[in-house]
């Protein structure tokens, strides 16, 4: 009796978990507060890593999500990276439309199997299984499960329950198990406010988070990688790519990093050792010998993408860079670091978390699950250190720009690896310097002289242009002054002074209709080519922190010629602004016929508690409204 009571509680199991998770693949079960701001809905997630030994780990994934439009379809990651050390053993999914009823089933053999990087053979070990499906209707949903087997403990799944906005989780679990005693560490991040529940032993994590409405971006916030939740495991002991490893810290994961993965890889031919020795033979200056090195670097290699998870952490071999003349982030490092020890030059492999927001190393957890980039770091005499990124072949030496700046890296040094903070540009560095002349006539056309030079990270934003077209260069002006009415650029050059770290814009343009004509009047926009009309957008109830991670300067000193028989009616008043969040400046005064308009607009780098977004907002409301003033000519009587 007692068997037959457990088999039946059993089958009780079975059946309601199977009628559970058959009401998860129709949208017409889906709760009405998770589709709110929602382009897709995970019904149900369960990611399972298993380490049986240093070199036995099983993960398996189950994910149920319903994709409400378009805009979602990104977000079913239907797919799995393999290789000779991750084999799949299991992958399918099955397509359901908004009824629940099966549209479409995916065995292994109908995933699209793809190369990790296309046409480039030292990497051909590095694929990708991915579902091939494009949707005909929405909403639908796809049931995936995965399983892998891989020998490589170092770098073990982390939880990362919401990955994206506009997405919402009815359910989303995560288990690992640590059986082979190798230490288990973990750190949890941002788990408070969110509706997380969690169980933890020396060698177990259980963490769920289930009833999570999508997220909305708002202007002006913390990176998302920030304030969402994420769980950082790692264990002590590990094995990679069959190469094992021990380390608590980052001191010992870099010297792991220096001894298992770079050591040994510095050769290259004898051909290219005696160019960088000519090359350098009559410089003195390390940094000098540097440069010119990095100058080679980015005249004889190319770049190819690939994340620094794909073809392994380890890079191919200076030499092989050598002979194909080309790698990744990792391989063109390697390289540049090769060379530079062949002139005598000290330099640091170093790992990053690159991106367009700062994003830092957790200083006081190690894990090989951090980084996506690769670049070096280059000491000088006074202990302060060179930045160079490896795969631009456009940047100048020692200028790192918006993508890797002011966060925290793993500089890997023999004995003395060290989590620093790359270069930060300060604000009042990060400037736009705009002077120019312009002629206004009495038919309302106006005609200028005009040069503007950036530095900093506005290099980083303007630089590019030097490469596009004549077409396209034209178009972005029209485009960056959309509010000149008839502009027309007649002619333009650039300088890129890659020495100075500025670049050189020299333009003659004309417009039509720039000022307006009214009877005897002539209404004319004060700021002709900088005029700044963002505000943040208003939110009735603000959910994040302010943040401004990178602040700027922008100085413009115009000179305008007013038109003969003009005389003027109306000036804007001069304004000073000084807060926490930055400067605003403007001067205009009238001699001798010409107006002199000077703007100095500087905004500060900062954290803000949500409360004063608003503070913020109105802010920048006042500079728009200064911005956007007219002076009135009148013509003579």
């Amino acid at each position: 009796m007692i068997k037959l009571k457990k088999v039946c509680y059993l089958l009780f199991l079975v059946i309601t978990f199977s009628f559970s998770q058959e009401n998860l693949f129709t949208s017409l079960t889906l709760p009405d507060h998770l589709t709110k701001n929602a382009n897709a809905v995970l019904r149900y997630e369960n990611l399972d890593v298993t380490v049986n030994a240093v070199d036995d780990v099983v993960i398996t994934e189950k994910r149920i999500i319903t994709v409400l439009n378009e805009s979602g379809d990104y977000l079913v990651q239907a797919s799995a990276g393999y290789s000779k050390h991750f084999k799949i053993k299991k992958i399918e999914a099955v397509v359901y439309n908004a009824q629940g009823s099966e549209i479409k089933k995916f065995k292994k053999k109908d995933f699209i199997d793809h190369s990790a990087v296309d046409s480039f053979s030292i990497y051909t070990d590095s694929r990708v299984l991915f579902m091939g499906y494009t949707p005909t209707t929405y909403p639908y949903t796809v049931a995936f499960d995965l399983e892998v087997e891989t020998s490589n403990s170092a770098g073990l799944p982390s939880w990362r329950p919401i990955t994206s906005y506009y997405i919402a989780i009815e359910k989303s679990s995560y288990t690992l198990t640590d059986n082979a005693n190798l230490g288990l560490r973990f750190k949890e991040k941002n788990v408070d406010g969110f509706k997380i529940e969690k169980n933890t032993t020396t060698n177990t994590l259980n963490y769920s988070l289930s009833d999570m409405k999508a997220l909305k971006p708002e202007d002006l916030s913390p990176s998302f990688e920030n304030f969402t939740p994420h769980v950082l495991v790692a264990v002590d002991n590990f094995q990679y790519y069959g190469v094992l490893g021990k380390a608590k810290n980052w001191l010992e994961y870099g010297d792991w990093v220096n001894n298992a993965l770079l050591k040994g890889r510095d050769e290259v031919t004898d051909e290219t050792k005696q160019k960088i020795l000519e090359l350098t033979a009559n410089i003195s200056d390390p940094i000098e010998k540097a440069k010119k090195i990095f100058q080679f670097v980015q005249n004889n290699t190319r770049y190819i993408s690939v994340q620094i998870g794909i073809g392994g952490m380890q890079p191919i071999s200076a030499l092989e860079v050598d002979q194909v003349k080309y790698g990744d982030c990792k391989g063109l490092t390697n390289y540049t670091k090769a060379l530079l020890n062949i002139a005598g030059v000290e330099s640091y492999y170093s790992i990053v978390q690159a991106g367009r927001d700062i994003v830092d190393f957790e200083t006081d957890f190690a894990s090989l699950a951090q980084g996506n980039h690769i670049i070096l770091a280059i000491p000088k005499v006074d202990n302060d250190l060179i930045w160079v990124d490896c795969t631009s072949q456009v940047h100048p030496f020692n200028f790192i720009g918006s993508f890797t700046d002011n966060r925290n890296v793993l500089m890997v040094k023999p004995n003395a690896s060290e989590v620093v903070k790359t270069t930060i540009y300060p604000d009042s560095l990060n400037a736009q310097i705009t002077k120019a002349e312009i002629k206004i006539l009495n038919d309302g056309s106006m005609s200028s002289v005009l040069k503007r030079t950036t530095y900093g990270t506005q290099y980083d934003n303007r630089f590019p242009l030097e490469r596009e077209s004549d077409k396209d260069i034209k178009e972005y002006y029209k485009e960056h002054w959309d509010y000149v009415n008839s502009l027309d650029v007649d002619q333009y050059k650039f300088n890129n002074d890659k020495n100075k770290v500025a670049f050189e814009e020299a333009l003659n343009v004309s417009a039509r209709n720039y000022a307006k004509i009214t009877g005897d009047r002539l209404f004319m926009p004060i700021n002709a080519f900088n005029k700044n009309t963002y505000v943040p957008k208003r939110y009735v109830s603000r959910k994040l922190p302010l943040e401004i991670q990178r602040g700027y300067l922008d100085e413009d000193s115009f000179v305008y010629q007013i038109p003969e028989g003009y005389k003027i009616e109306a000036l804007p008043k001069n304004v000073t602004i000084k807060n926490k969040y930055g400067v605003y400046n403007v001067a205009i005064k009238f001699e001798n016929s010409k107006i002199y308009y000077h703007r100095k607009l500087q905004i500060n780098s900062g954290k803000y508690p949500k409360t004063e977004y608003d503070e913020y907002r109105d802010f920048r409301k006042q500079v728009a409204k200064s911005d956007n003033s007219k002076i009135v000519l009148k013509k003579s009587s």
